[in-house]
């Protein structure tokens, strides 16, 4: 039978693995630990460094917490033409058999008409007194061919009809001012030769088409077309057609209309010429 003191140390020989062993898992915790503290307390970050450090690499810690910052590089883009607003081109024409103003500069006392038409052309200018207002006859079948216009889905506008010779010299002087007068004179009349002093010329736009008014892409629109076949049943010729310009003076102009009665307008009309040409001005 063991004394006690044999029992004693077999129990302490027992106990001393565990006491090792217990040392060591301490000792591991601790290194741990410090490890993970090390590492801003990321187990992630902890177990990457101790990977590194058994392979024999560097690390550097990156803090995920922020994006790393890229630089992108500076391309510079293409620079870019900023488009010039551009002035109608206006083509040379001789001119030299059109009727102009030479030889009738001076203004008369009464105005000039032939075949009982009220002429108003560089070659035959008006008074400068001559102010009878917008016409009401002409202004009547304006509104008579407007109503018909609607049946076919246009909405037809008289946007210049009557102009003093105040206001015409106010036109023609800021005309000359923008484009030079030899230009002017090819679009605009000079004040006391205007078709607009006597009232019965009506420059005609369609509604609601305000970038078609006075520009020769009205011809080219739907409404101009339409006008352009049906004014001379309402008394209204096309006063300056494409291509008349030596006989006018004047550029095309598919807006601008002059009142000269139905049945004259139906003549001009199928005998396809100028006025000029029909009452050989």
């Amino acid at each position: 039978m063991q004394s006690r003191y044999n029992l004693l140390q077999e129990k302490k020989k027992k106990k001393w693995p565990y006491i090792v062993s217990g040392t060591i898992a301490g000792l591991l915790i601790g290194v741990m630990v410090v490890w993970v503290g090390m590492n801003q307390w990321s187990i992630d970050k902890s177990i990457e460094e101790l990977r590194n450090l058994t392979e024999g690499k560097k690390t550097v810690v990156v803090d995920k917490t922020e994006e790393p910052i890229i630089e992108k590089p500076i391309v510079e883009e293409p620079k870019q033409d900023v488009p010039v607003k551009e002035e109608p081109v206006i083509e040379d024409v001789d001119m030299s058999g059109a009727k102009g103003y030479v030889g009738n500069e001076v203004l008369p006392q009464e105005p000039t008409i032939v075949n009982g038409v009220l002429i108003a052309s560089k070659k035959y200018p008006l008074p400068s007194t001559y102010a009878p207002g917008e016409s009401k006859e002409a202004r009547a079948a304006f509104q008579e061919m407007a109503a018909e216009a609607t049946l076919s889905g246009y909405d037809l506008i008289a946007f210049s009809t009557y102009r003093s010779f105040d206001y015409q010299t106010q036109l023609y002087d800021r005309y000359v001012t923008n484009d030079g007068q030899d230009a002017a004179d090819r679009y605009s009349a000079r004040p006391g030769y205007s078709e607009h002093q006597t009232g019965l010329a009506f420059d005609i736009g369609e509604q609601h088409f305000e970038q078609h008014f006075a520009k020769e892409s009205f011809g080219e629109t739907e409404a101009g077309k339409w006008v352009a076949a049906n004014a001379h049943k309402y008394g209204f010729i096309m006063r300056y057609p494409n291509g008349s310009e030596k006989i006018t003076g004047y550029m095309y102009e598919p807006w601008h209309f002059r009142y000269v009665g139905e049945e004259l307008a139906v003549q001009v009309y199928e005998a396809n010429v100028t006025l000029e040409e029909f009452l050989d001005l």
